[in-house]
């Protein structure tokens, strides 16, 4: 019967256009970007107006009169109703939204238990929106359905709060490779949206959560999506899976370091329940033997930094230890003090700076940094790759160590997962080729790279070349008049051998000496996708 009945909510919003590009145009651009902010006060007011059929410019009421003007929604606009309630939460009338789902019902939207009705109101237990997205298979929405926000609850969060699409959600789905596989594994799943978007790429994909309200929601999303490949397990890290091995696993995992102390609320979607960063050292130690040669697992985490001791050192000790061999690529973000990282995550939690919980849960995080002497704490994004041979075997590649601080990584996630995919093939494309094939091979500059010439005024020959990339992550590198040389002609006619000679003609300079120069740093410029290596 449940089914029957998320099959009819789907059916009605999408008989009501409940879109993102709908809601757009009812509370417009800066309504939008405050709601990301986490205030509603500007869409309330941008909607209470359009139900008084009132220029935005007069709508000039208080918040109790807007709440008003929201409480009788009106039954021609079931987009304005559904916002109104599910995004917004405000409450509206129940014939409202009896008219905004009419296949569903009031009665279903209760037993759903999207909603609870008293006195002839409706009101919101959950947050319902539209989200929409572009990844390689082309552009695609969805529904998605999680616990309420912050913003509606107006106070702390309960522990067992099932988080829906935020920023971290955003970032994630961003990076993720997805080539078509048979299997994925998204370990700690929350409200699916991770193996929502690893569906349309895979055969079939595996969902966990050590939370069964998470995994509740999250199926009622995949329903509510129309999408069928996906089976959820009940469970903590590896255990519903074990024994079993993935062509890609992708996480979110609850990595946030949080004082394991009794008044220090633990919420599931977030805390793992580990001292200090010691759920992303399990997931990175143990992730190995649930991958299949060849196999990709990408995750978001933090990583701390304690007195005498880097944190790129923690993870590549993490790395080492796995129960596999591992390429790792690591990209920092960001790095953030105690006290900041104290803050963030209180915040988060939805406990307001100012009041006595605040100032005991911050001198709880700051005495935990300190107790363990830790003195800033790392977040990014963490790519492993099992290999395809034992890295004990002569024959196998040398293992990809990539450890990088980027703090402008992502400031758009589009496209990057295809990125990822393309660094990770061309480290093997070098591992592959010697120096003598690299001297014989034919390059072509990438699409997205442009070059730029900076000269003094009144002098020909530049002061400085630069070379941009205009899609990953938008690397820039300098380039001396040789390597400068070498890039331009590279447009997949001549090996890079009798490009090399041509230049050391020009320059006057010795061939054997040119190429011990240029082939090492033309390998990093292959490994960035500044260029691509033909056939």
């Amino acid at each position: 019967m449940t089914d029957t009945l998320i099959d009819r909510l789907a059916a009605d919003l999408e008989t009501s256009d409940f879109s993102v590009g709908t809601l757009s145009e009812l509370w417009g651009e800066r309504a939008e970007q405050a709601l990301h902010r986490g205030e509603r006060v500007p869409a309330l007011r941008a909607l209470a107006a359009r139900r008084s059929s009132q220029a935005p410019h007069s709508a000039e009421t208080s918040s109790s009169a807007t709440a008003l003007v929201f409480a009788s929604a009106s039954e021609s606009e079931p987009a304005v109703t559904l916002a109104s309630l599910f995004l917004l939460g405000v409450p509206v009338d129940a014939s409202a939204l009896a008219a905004a789902v009419p296949t569903l019902g009031l009665d279903g939207a209760v037993e759903l238990g999207l909603v609870a009705v008293e006195g002839g109101q409706a009101r919101a237990l959950v947050d319902l929106r539209p989200y929409s997205f572009v990844d390689t298979a082309g552009a695609g929405s969805w529904w998605i359905v999680s616990d309420l926000g912050e913003m509606v609850l107006d106070g702390a969060l309960t522990t067992d709060h099932v988080l829906g699409v935020g920023g971290a959600s955003l970032t994630l789905s961003g990076l993720m490779v997805s080539r078509p596989v048979e299997r994925v594994l998204d370990l700690g799943t929350g409200c699916g949206i991770q193996a929502l978007h690893a569906a349309r790429h895979a055969g079939h994909v595996v969902a966990t959560d050590i939370s069964a309200r998470a995994l509740e929601i999250a199926a009622l999303n995949a329903r509510l999506n129309g999408v069928h490949n996906i089976e959820f397990r009940l469970g903590d890290m590896f255990e519903p899976v074990e024994g079993e091995r993935f062509d890609q696993i992708v996480t979110n995992p609850p990595f946030v370091i949080t004082p394991r102390r009794a008044d220090v609320p633990a919420y599931e979607y977030r805390d793992g329940g580990r001292i200090g960063d010691g759920i992303m050292r399990e997931v990175v130690t143990g992730v190995g033997r649930h991958l299949n040669p060849g196999g990709i697992a990408q995750m978001l985490g933090n990583w701390e930094y304690r007195a005498g001791e880097d944190g790129f050192d923690r993870v590549r000790g993490w790395v080492q230890a796995s129960d596999a061999p591992l390429d790792a690529w690591l990209i920092e973000r960001e790095r953030q003090d105690p006290a900041a990282y104290a803050e963030t995550w209180i915040r988060d939690g939805g406990t307001r700076s100012g009041t006595p919980d605040f100032d005991r849960l911050y001198n709880a995080w700051l005495d935990d940094f300190a107790d363990r002497g830790v003195e800033s704490v790392g977040f990014g994004y963490l790519t492993l790759r099992r290999a395809e041979q034992d890295q004990q075997d002569p024959q196998a590649a040398k293992p990809l160590r990539r450890f990088e601080r980027m703090p402008d990584a992502l400031a758009a996630s589009s496209g990057l997962g295809t990125h990822i995919a393309a660094v990770l093939d061309a480290h093997d494309w070098i591992a592959a080729h010697d120096d003598d094939a690299l001297w014989r091979a034919t390059l072509q500059v990438a699409p997205d790279v442009t070059e730029e010439r900076n000269y003094w005024p009144g002098n020909d020959d530049p002061s400085t070349i630069t070379l941009k990339q205009g899609g990953g992550f938008a690397r820039t590198v300098k380039l001396d008049t040789a390597l400068a040389a070498l890039v331009g002609a590279s447009d997949g006619e001549l090996p890079v051998g009798v490009i090399v000679e041509a230049i050391a003609q020009l320059l006057d300079a010795d061939v054997p000496a040119l190429r011990q120069e240029l082939l090492p740093r033309l390998r990093q410029l292959i490994l960035d996708g500044f260029v691509q290596p033909l056939g």
